[in-house]
């Protein structure tokens, strides 16, 4: 069965990112929410099953308020206060994991395994 992860790592600490509040939508509409655990990821799939259809998803993770909780000093407005993903599902029978290297002036993302 398909199903669509993600994993945030904080390399400006060296650590998984804890508590990175993600938003998932379809079609501009918002179907999940969730936070990252202790080892970055969230406990649960972002989508599967019969939700997990093809098609374009924008998943939001909320960089600012993650650095602020961390004590970081981030100047006003944030550079990089939310980061959108915007990502195709063409197979949702296959298993699309969505790694997410930050930094308060930066971040990567690319499709894992």
């Amino acid at each position: 069965m398909g199903q669509l992860t993600t994993h945030v790592l904080d390399v400006s600490a060296g650590s998984p990112a804890r508590g990175v509040l993600i938003e998932v939508h379809a079609a501009g509409v918002p179907v999940a929410t969730f936070s990252t655990g202790h080892d970055g990821r969230v406990s649960q799939p972002l989508l599967s099953g019969p939700v997990f259809v093809q098609g374009r998803y924008v998943l939001t993770y909320h960089l600012g308020r993650y650095f602020r909780e961390r004590g970081v000093v981030l100047p006003e407005p944030a550079f990089l206060e939310q980061v959108e993903v915007h990502i195709g599902i063409a197979d949702p029978a296959a298993h699309y994991h969505v790694p997410l290297i930050i930094t308060p002036w930066s971040y990567s993302v690319y499709r894992g395994g």
